[in-house]
């Protein structure tokens, strides 16, 4: 069996920086993504725009060209699988990395198709997959999603959306101007301070003329067939009439495959432990790139400022040769 001089778990944009590194310094490399090709990007909401501009999203000095200040969805779609096209990245898809064990220096990958040897690992997860679940009865309801994509489904219904990140604030405004009723659940005293700048205007003025009606520190207990019902700022048990539920509570890395992979998690926030001068972990010549690194700090790290790791790796690698 072939040895690869790098296997990359994940087929994000930084997973994809790591393997355009990789190709330039001559170092074999196989990217296994679970999905298709930035899998995480396919998923986001259809009419998503990202907070940043097209150019602290390139990778490797590709530019990327936007007809908007912000660019979207499709467009980051189009860019990073014309990359991968266009650069004939070394990737298999939907494939899903099972196991990663170590014997001496080499590393053994179980996949879900294959068996795979490398001499270095790179994990560029992300944090997509698992849903940061309220734990509460009535969660597992058809009618809870996890995942918003377009508003269309909830047009004339009662929807009750959990959070005031982007997330949810994008999903409160698009239902409720697909003629949704809105209700947003919001544990804090106020909208998310990181909600997109143009955007936080919007949804504040809609809860003030009473468009959207918000609830603020205040927390679900328990969902229904036909309602919601949660402790609003005094305390006071309340139900509301319910359709859907948009429970935008954020999402988590996969701890388990991490601590199976022999990463060691430290605190509260399962940080995984990494040199930030090389990206390299607890475990030699396994490294972490992107949003995995932060744990449930998944706002710590962006495409714009992991861009970076795969130099940082790709160099250390190199450092060893």
């Amino acid at each position: 069996m072939e040895i690869l001089d790098i296997l990359i778990i994940g087929g994000g944009p930084i997973g994809l920086n790591c393997a355009l590194e990789a190709q330039k310094n001559n170092l074999t490399y196989l990217i296994i993504e679970k999905g298709t090709i930035v899998n995480s990007l396919y998923h986001y909401p259809l009419y998503m725009r990202f907070f940043s501009t097209a150019e602290k999203l390139e990778i490797d000095g590709i530019p990327f060209i936007s007809t908007a200040p912000k660019p979207g969805r499709q467009e980051a779609l189009e860019y990073y699988q014309g990359i991968a096209r266009q650069r004939n990245i070394n990737i298999n898809l939907y494939e899903k990395v099972l196991k990663v064990s170590k014997t001496g220096d080499i590393f053994d990958i179980e996949t879900s198709k294959a068996a795979y040897k490398a001499r270095n690992v790179v994990i560029s997860t992300g944090f997509y997959d698992i849903p940061n679940l309220m734990n509460i009865p009535g969660e597992n309801l058809p009618k809870v999603k996890h995942y918003y994509t377009e508003p269309y489904p909830y047009a004339k219904q009662k929807v009750v959306v959990v959070g005031s990140s982007n997330s949810a604030v994008d999903a409160a405004l698009e239902t409720y101007r697909k003629g949704a009723e809105v209700t947003m659940i919001i544990r804090h005293s106020e909208i998310s301070k990181s909600v997109k700048y143009w955007v936080k205007p919007d949804i504040e003025n809609r809860i003030a003329e009473g468009s959207i009606k918000a609830h603020f520190n205040s927390e679900i207990v328990e969902i229904t067939e036909n309602s919601v019902i949660f402790k609003d700022e005094n305390g006071q048990i309340r139900e509301i009439e319910n359709d859907f539920v948009l429970a935008m509570t954020g999402y988590l890395p996969d701890f388990e495959f991490l601590r199976n992979s022999g990463l060691e998690l430290q605190g509260e926030c399962l940080n995984p432990l990494y040199d930030p001068e090389t990206m390299e972990t607890n475990v030699p010549n396994l490294y972490l790139a992107g949003v995995v690194c932060g744990g449930k700090d998944t706002h710590l790290w962006f495409i714009e400022n992991s861009r970076v790791h795969a130099q940082m790796i790709i160099g250390n690698i190199l450092s060893k040769k």
